[in-house]
């Protein structure tokens, strides 16, 4: 989705760099995967179509923070009474 972010902090030998990887239109969204001793961190369209891909040695980087964006659940959508649901409706 939009919005999502993944913020990656690998060792440049006397110091740290920090890169990330942002969805930056409507309907991508950002994936990783660590293969053979590589980090791999793509953005991706809805039909599966990686735009553009980060590439890491799996032993230089020290932190993989991922910031999904907070999905909308089905449940929460505007509609209805209006009134929270509760687990225990009164009689």
């Amino acid at each position: 989705m939009k919005g999502d972010r993944v913020e990656i902090v690998v060792d440049a030998g006397d110091t740290t760099r920090t890169y990330e990887v942002v969805a930056g239109r409507a309907g991508r969204r950002v994936e990783t995967a660590v293969r053979r001793g590589v980090v791999e961190v793509s953005e991706v369209t809805r039909t599966g179509v990686v735009v553009r891909t980060a590439r890491f040695m799996a032993n230089r980087v020290l932190a993989l923070v991922e910031h999904p964006v907070p999905r909308q659940d089905s449940s929460e959508k505007r509609g209805g009474s209006g009134h929270a649901l509760r687990e225990d409706p009164e009689t």
